[in-house]
């Protein structure tokens, strides 16, 4: 063999070598290493979220006590006011028909009265001659008191229909819209012009004015069917507000609705909790409001990061995995508590001092292989 021939071998021999060396190297597998973590002493809160609003605890709606249109209003959104205030004045629209006949009732009262006069005068002649007998002049005398009154009740009737008030009636009458109860005006839906109908028993009433004590706020809210059975009443709560940030008021729960309605699939149940206001904020009656409930509080009990949880594809039992060893781990099932949603109470399964195996964290040097 020439000495040329031989150096190409060699050099054959080289790479080849070279490539098996590389290959070798490439398709070695070294062992995975996972970092561990320990259980843990922490006090886990289990929390739910209602959302709603916060309005006042008592609300008013005035409403006129007869028909007509807002001639003047004298009260602005945001003015306090005291029981009594005038608020608004509404002039009448007569009706026709009760106009027609408020006129001819006192037609026929003036009629019935003209007669009894002329009657009481007669016999009053009479009486003082001897004629008649006292009995006699005295029923006359009560006819004309009588016709008399009815004349004046008819006449009073055609003042109210025309202007909704009659002379005497003072602060009592009807035109004169008046606030029933102390507090803040927190609306007025109506404006100088708006036509409006009186409270009865057939109609709820054209509302001339809202008005609510701003003093006493309370949060109205939903929650969830599945979670309603786990509240009672005397519930500490942490109210936020949507227009007030980096604030929580604390409330308390007194009101759970019996019944529920359905939302989306799911059945709410109205809440209500007493909101404790602080000076320093002024609370707006219909402000959105999230309340963070308390369901269950557990002290001091040993817990571990959700994220450590495994789950049995067959029994989907929870567990996790504990080193025994230099780069061995042995199973083990859990009983669990409650959760927080990051961190979840063990019952049993595992001691403070149990290595738990974390299952997204590997050693550096498979992280570099990932990267090649």
């Amino acid at each position: 063999m020439s000495k040329r021939a031989k150096i190409i071998l060699i050099t054959v021999f080289v790479l080849f070598a070279t490539v098996l060396i590389w290959f070798a190297k490439k398709n070695k597998k070294s062992v995975v290493q996972f970092e561990t973590e320990k259980a843990f002493k922490t006090t886990i809160v289990k929390k739910t979220v209602a959302t709603g609003k916060v309005v006042p605890l008592e609300e008013v709606e005035i409403k006129p006590q007869i028909a007509g249109i807002v001639d003047k209003i004298v009260v602005e959104e945001g003015q306090v006011v005291k029981a009594g205030d005038l608020l608004a004045t509404v002039r009448v629209v007569p009706n026709v028909e009760a106009l027609n006949s408020a006129n001819n009732e006192i037609k026929n009262a003036q009629l019935a009265f003209d007669n009894a006069k002329i009657q009481f005068e007669r016999n009053k002649s009479l009486f003082e001659r001897g004629v008649i007998a006292r009995q006699e002049f005295e029923n006359s005398q009560l006819s004309y008191n009588n016709a008399q009154q009815r004349l004046a009740n008819a006449r009073s009737n055609m003042d109210i229909i025309k202007r909704g008030t009659t002379a005497g009636l003072g602060s009592a009458a009807n035109t004169n819209i008046r606030a029933t109860s102390s507090g803040m005006i927190v609306e007025i839906p109506v404006k100088r012009g708006y036509q409006v109908i009186q409270s009865n028993s057939f109609n709820a009433g054209t509302t001339i004015a809202t008005i609510a004590d701003m003093n006493k706020m309370i949060f109205e809210g939903k929650v969830d069917e599945s979670e309603v059975g786990k509240l009672i009443k005397g519930t500490e709560l942490e109210v936020s507000l949507g227009a007030i940030e980096d604030k929580k008021f604390p409330a308390l729960l007194n009101f759970i609705a019996p019944k529920g309605t359905e939302e989306g699939g799911a059945v709410q149940f109205k809440i209500k909790a007493d909101v404790s206001l602080d000076d320093k904020y002024f609370i707006r009656a219909g402000y959105s409001a999230n309340a963070d409930i308390v369901l269950e509080k557990k002290d001091s009990v040993l817990a571990i990061k959700e994220a450590l949880l495994r789950f049995d594809k067959k029994t989907e039992k929870p567990y996790v995995e504990i080193k025994t060893g230099e780069d061995s781990f042995e199973k083990k099932e859990l009983e669990l508590g409650i959760s927080d949603g990051v961190n979840i109470e063990v019952k049993s399964g595992i001691s403070a001092e149990d290595e738990i195996k974390i299952w997204n964290k590997a050693s550096k040097s498979e992280k570099d292989k990932d990267k090649n």
